[in-house]
């Protein structure tokens, strides 16, 4: 066989890796000619390993595309629950040209070190709509939190207390449960008894609801997770790309 036909067979295996649809069936072949098949792709991938990797690349480039266009989807379907809830806080510009949504857990450990790049896009992009939603995912102690973080947005339609509270809580030490929610909110001067009522009302049950039901329609798995414009991104990936990430929903370029 020649480098030219060598170099077609290990493509066509390429291609399979990638999804591609098979040319020929199996079952067309003889058993010794499957054989010399098997004999000439591996000694064509071991003396070229690389073509392995190109695929490899590919089909991850390929999923990543994937996985973007779905998230997209569910953007877009999902819209009206994602940037304008009535169960939601939102800071900075209310008619802001991009919105940036973040889901995060108050004993999360990422989440502490990600507050300061929220705090710092907040204070310089004054045409940013920031939205916060409480995503519990580490346990009861984080579901009691994000209770008492719900009855504090209850009595705050400003969003100035929820963030001294934001901020207190999440940049606090120990633990995260209901004591130390309560503890917050009574240090930055909120109405105990109200916030006591507001705990046992449905609201605080149906806010929590709709964050699960919108991180699960957006594959989110953990804290914080970000919605910007129409993109998702998952982890704390540091100030630097989620300013890329809102500059290109602002003007399609990673800076306007």
């Amino acid at each position: 066989m020649t480098s030219f036909s060598r170099f077609l067979t290990a493509a066509s295996v390429a291609l399979l890796a990638l999804g591609a649809p098979q040319i020929s069936r199996a079952d067309e072949f003889s058993s010794p000619q499957r054989g010399e098949i098997e004999r000439i792709v591996r000694e064509y991938l071991v003396a070229h390993p690389e073509v392995l990797q190109e695929a490899m690349a590919e089909l991850e480039k390929r999923q990543s595309a994937a996985e973007s266009e779905k998230h997209k989807a569910a953007v877009k379907q999902y819209s009206q629950a994602l940037f304008s809830s009535p169960r939601q806080v939102v800071l900075g510009n209310p008619t802001g040209n991009v919105t940036f949504v973040e889901f995060f857990d108050y004993n999360c450990g990422y989440c502490k070190r990600a507050m300061d790049d929220m705090l710092t896009l907040l204070k310089n992009d004054p045409k940013l709509k920031v939205v916060l939603k409480e995503f519990p995912v580490l346990g009861p102690g984080s579901v009691e939190a994000a209770r008492v973080a719900v009855a504090v947005r209850m009595q705050d339609k400003t969003g100035k207390k929820y963030l001294e509270f934001h901020q207190k809580l999440l940049g606090g030490r120990g633990q995260a449960d209901k004591a130390h929610a309560l503890a917050v909110a009574k240090d930055i001067g909120l109405d105990m008894g109200r916030l006591d009522k507001d705990l046992e009302s449905p609201e605080v049950k149906a806010t929590l609801e709709e964050s699960f039901k919108l991180a699960e329609a957006l594959g989110l798995n953990g804290t914080p997770s970000y919605v910007i414009g129409d993109d998702v991104v998952i982890g704390a990936v540091g100030i630097d790309a989620l300013k890329e990430k809102v500059n290109n929903s602002r003007c399609g370029k990673p800076s306007c």
